[in-house]
C-alpha cells in the first residue's frame, strides 16, 4: 500500500541523517593552519550534538585548502558518535594511498570512517598531477578498480596479523600478510598494478563502508556488490520518492539508499524563499519551513535507509535542523538511536567481514 504522493505505507524501518559539512574547515580566517581548523572543529562538535549520524566532507582541488581526508581526520579524536566520511578521488589520485589513509582515518575514529569514492571530470586535478583528464565511460572503470584496490588491501593483513611477540622480537606473523596483486583491466589508461600487502594493519572495520553515487553504479560502471550504499539524486523534492524506488529495483535491497537533498529554511526571521538564491543545482532542494522539513524527512526516511542534508548555510540551517527537526524525527521513530562508539557497519547493519585471504574464508568460497 502507499500514499498518493508515492511513499508506501509499510512498517518503518528507522534510517539515519547525514549533513555535509563543506565550508567548514577551510572558509576560515585565512586559507590553512589552526583558525581553519578551530572553525571546523566547532562545526563537527555542533552537528554531533544536533544529534546527526554521519558528516559528510566534500572536496576539490583548491589551492591551500585542507582536502576532505585531512578534515576528517581532525574531527576522529574528538568526536564519539558521528560517523566521518570523506570525499576521495578515484582518478587523479593513488588507489594504495588512498587505502592506507582511509584505514588510518577507521583508526583515529574508532571505526567511524566510511569513504564517498567519487570520479568527476576536472581538468583542474588533472593538471595538478601532470595526467590527461578522465572522462566518460572511464570514470566508473576508474573508480571501480580505485575501489577494489582498496578493499584488497585492507584485507591484505589478517585480523591476527600483529602478535607483538616479546620473547621471538617478531611484530607480525609474515603468515598473514598477503600480497593483494591487482592489474588494471582494459579501458583504464594508463594502465597500473598494485602488489601490496598495505602497509599498516587492517582498518578496525575489516573494511571500510564505501558510498558511491548511483549514477555510476551499474553493468560496465561500478558493481553494486562493491559498494555498501549509493547517493540518489533527483531533480526535486517531489521525485526523489521514485528515483529510490528506481535505484532499489535496478540495485537490489543489499545496498542502503542515502537520497541526497538541499535545504533551505525559514530562519531569524527571514523567509526561506528569500535566502533560496538562484534556482539551484542538480540536487532536490527543499526551500521552507522546518515543520514541512521534517514531514518530508518523516516520509522520506520510510523509502530511503538515510538522508544526507546540504543545508544553505551550516551555521544557520543548523540551528532550525537541531532545535526542530532531529528531535521530532526522533519522537516519531524516523531515526535510528546514536551508538556511542559504535561503527559505522553497526549503523548501517553490516557484519564485519572476513579478510578475503584467511583460509576459512578461501574454504568457505570453495564450498560455494
Amino acid at each position: 500500500m502507499s500514499t498518493t504522493d508515492g511513499y508506501s505505507l509499510e512498517a518503518r524501518r528507522a534510517g539515519f541523517l547525514a549533513i555535509e559539512l563543506d565550508g567548514a574547515g577551510w572558509d576560515g580566517t585565512g586559507a590553512g593552519g589552526s583558525d581553519v581548523f578551530a572553525s571546523l572543529a566547532a562545526a563537527v562538535l555542533a552537528v554531533e550534538t544536533a544529534g546527526f549520524h554521519v558528516a559528510t566532507f566534500a572536496d576539490s582541488p583548491l589551492p591551500g585548502r585542507a582536502n576532505a581526508l585531512q578534515r576528517a581526520a581532525y574531527a576522529g579524536p574528538i568526536t564519539r558518535t558521528i560517523v566521518l566520511v570523506p570525499e576521495v578521488d578515484t582518478v587523479y589520485t593513488e588507489p594504495f594511498h588512498v587505502s592506507t589513509q582511509l584505514a588510518t582515518l577507521d583508526y583515529i575514529s574508532g571505526g567511524r570512517a566510511g569513504w564517498i569514492a567519487t570520479a568527476a571530470e576536472s581538468s583542474e586535478a588533472a593538471a595538478a598531477v601532470g595526467r590527461a583528464a578522465v572522462s566518460g565511460a572511464a570514470l566508473p572503470l576508474e573508480a571501480a578498480a580505485s575501489i577494489e584496490v582498496s578493499r584488497r588491501l585492507w584485507d591484505s593483513w589478517e585480523d591476527d596479523a600483529v602478535i607483538r611477540d616479546v620473547s621471538t622480537g617478531r611484530y607480525i606473523d609474515a603468515d598473514k600478510l598477503h600480497y593483494a596483486d591487482y592489474r588494471t583491466p582494459t579501458g583504464i589508461s594508463p594502465a597500473y598494478s598494485v602488489k601490496g600487502p598495505s602497509i599498516i594493519p587492517r582498518p578496525l572495520q575489516g573494511q571500510l563502508p564505501v558510498l558511491v553515487p548511483a549514477s555510476l553504479v551499474g553493468e560496465g560502471q561500478v558493481p553494486a556488490d562493491a559498494v555498501d550504499a549509493v547517493l540518489v539524486t533527483a531533480p526535486t523534492p517531489e521525485l526523489l520518492a521514485a528515483e529510490i524506488a528506481d535505484v532499489r529495483d535496478r540495485l537490489g535491497q543489499s545496498v542502503a539508499l542515502v537520497a541526497e537533498l538541499d535545504v533551505v529554511l525559514d530562519a531569524r526571521g527571514q523567509p526561506a524563499t528569500e535566502r533560496a538564491v538562484g534556482p539551484g543545482g542538480d540536487r532536490a532542494r527543499y526551500v521552507g519551513s522546518a515543520g514541512g522539513l521534517t514531514a518530508f524527512l518523516d516520509r522520506l526516511l520510510v523509502e530511503a535507509d538515510g538522508v544526507r542534508l546540504h543545508p544553505a548555510s551550516l551555521v544557520v540551517e543548523l540551528d532550525e535542523l537541531a532545535r526542530l527537526v532531529l528531535p521530532e524525527l526522533r519522537r516519531s521513530g524516523a531515526l535510528r538511536p546514536l551508538v556511542q562508539d559504535g561503527t559505522f557497519r553497526d549503523l548501517l547493519g553490516l557484519p564485519r567481514p572476513t579478510s578475503r585471504y584467511t583460509n576459512s574464508h578461501i574454504a568457505a568460497a570453495a564450498e560455494n
